[in-house]
């Protein structure tokens, strides 16, 4: 895998904003060195102006960096989010792919032609909030603002509004007739699955505080947890007197506390190791959980608002508590898919928002080799009191609801069962169709195609999704396009005429997209 460096947009010191594609360039101050991010962004800058059509640009619009990557032979991706007249696009951003002298490559978007619509709305915004605290049944908060939506078919002006309702939802509104155009819950959740989890006696690095310790890991972001209480409102930092936290039972609360905290510094170091990826944003923040929230509570979830993890406690009949190795991983990747791609949480980029989180929550189970959880491709095993998993990678049918193969209804399923189609290409990539066993448990994969695929292990197929993730995949990007992104990191890090490139495409085509 080549190196490559990962960097904030605070860190560029370019101008941060691309000027419009109609803009005349400004005079030139000196130019950057070669494969600095300065250089990247200039010719990112260039290409827009010179390539209009390709980044599906009209005169109308302007681009932001986002992110720039840059890779050991030079070449950059720079990641550019999109206005319109001033007003953010939903699913306009895009990927400029340049050569190491600045050429462009390629472009990934999920935008499919330039913008032409009005942008003087006919609904207010308090209009829209109201119509959205109704159609929703909470309570709007926040700010209603403009932007273009471009997911839901044709571009519409849309106010985008919250709502507080079991969690927070975004709700878009039409500016034209207050119409609701789509809505999706900011808070991304592993559903209705879980049992207790048990890690054993693992290490853990804690912080001193006077005479007593904190449950906060100064190695890793200053990463915490907290304590709710069964409350969902002011939770507490759990302390102890001798650094020994819990005793595996849950009737002592530090148990949960244990399994979320060691989850986390497991996913951080799994994406450190593997990646060089520096905490969930890449700049060395942490992130936090909340255990034991609410009564009963049967989820677990990741919160962009709070850059934070929730995990119930279970209703102690169908769930156990849900702070799990894989389920740790699979709420951190949320985190770390929107600081990249963006996948939006609804159709079929919802269902791959999933499924990514599903693959890697899977890749933080093998890394951590953890004796009390051995590896596999079962989704929330430790969470159900039944010990029956949530999800199944190497048939997702299985589950009664998941999507084993595309089809053009896919996107119309919800996010947690549209992800079969990802979770099932993964584990043809990494293990193979057929029957295979690993780790004890045995599988057995089919082929949508009726092909066989063999499989390239764990190491090579996470290291191309994970580049597809970062470099290829945008808000909007579909499992076609998954499937282009997938192949164009395989080409990447292997060449077109390497078995890893082959068994992409084979995985893709066995899990029904072609």
């Amino acid at each position: 895998m080549r190196t490559r460096v990962i960097l904030s947009a605070g860190a560029l010191v370019a101008s941060a904003v691309l000027v419009p594609v109609a803009a005349t360039p400004a005079t030139a101050a000196p130019s950057p060195a070669p494969g600095t991010p300065g250089y990247a962004v200039e010719h990112a800058v260039q290409a827009v102006r010179d390539h209009a059509a390709a980044f599906a640009a009209g005169p109308d619009d302007g681009f932001t960096r986002r992110e720039v990557m840059l890779d050991a032979d030079g070449s950059s991706h720079v990641r550019l989010d999109r206005t319109y007249r001033g007003i953010p696009v939903i699913g306009g951003d895009t990927v400029a792919h340049l050569g190491p002298a600045g050429a462009l490559r390629s472009v990934s978007r999920s935008q499919r032609a330039a913008l032409r619509l009005a942008v003087t709305p006919r609904v207010s915004g308090a209009a829209a909030k109201t119509a959205a605290a109704t159609a929703i049944g909470g309570a709007a908060v926040g700010a209603a603002t403009l932007a273009v939506d471009t997911l839901s078919g044709s571009a519409v002006l849309v106010w985008k509004t919250a709502v507080r309702h079991d969690g927070l939802q975004h709700v878009l509104v039409d500016a034209t007739d207050g119409s609701i155009v789509d809505h999706w819950a900011e808070e991304q959740t592993v559903d209705g699955t879980g049992t207790g989890f048990n890690v054993g006696t693992v290490a853990l690095s804690t912080t001193r505080s006077g005479s007593s310790y904190q449950l906060k890991d100064p190695l890793r972001g200053d990463t915490y947890t907290i304590d709710m209480n069964n409350r969902r409102l002011l939770g507490t930092q759990f302390t102890d007197a001798d650094n020994v936290w819990g005793d595996g039972t849950l009737s002592n609360d530090q148990t949960i506390a244990v399994d979320a905290q060691y989850g986390v510094a497991e996913t951080w170091d799994y994406y450190l190791d593997t990646f060089g990826r520096r905490g969930i944003a890449g700049d060395g923040s942490g992130s936090y959980n909340r255990v034991h929230y609410g009564s009963g509570y049967n989820n677990a979830t990741w919160s962009d608002s709070c850059f934070c993890m929730t995990y119930g406690d279970g209703d102690g009949r169908t769930f156990h508590p849900f702070a799990s190795l894989d389920v740790a991983g699979h709420e951190m990747t949320h985190g770390v898919t929107s600081r990249t791609a963006g996948l939006v949480y609804r159709g079929e980029p919802g269902g791959l928002n999933e499924s990514m989180s599903d693959i890697f929550g899977t890749m933080v189970e093998f890394f951590s080799d953890n004796a009390a959880d051995p590896g596999d491709y079962l989704i929330g095993e430790k969470i159900t009191v039944s010990g029956e998993p949530l999800r199944y990678m190497d048939d997702p049918a299985k589950d009664g609801s998941s999507a084993r193969c595309w089809s053009s209804t896919v996107g119309r399923l919800d996010v947690h069962y549209s992800s079969g189609v990802g979770n099932h290409a993964f584990f043809l990539l990494a293990v193979g169709s057929g029957a295979h066993s690993v780790n004890g448990v045995a599988y057995n994969s089919p082929s949508c195609d009726g092909g066989s695929v063999t499989g390239i292990g764990n190491t090579a197929a996470a290291a191309i999704f994970y580049r597809a993730l970062t470099t290829y995949m945008t808000s909007g990007t579909d499992y076609a396009q998954a499937r282009a992104a997938t192949l164009s990191a395989a080409s990447d890090l292997y060449g077109t005429g390497s078995s890893q490139y082959a068994a992409t495409a084979a995985a893709w085509s066995g899990a029904g997209v072609s």
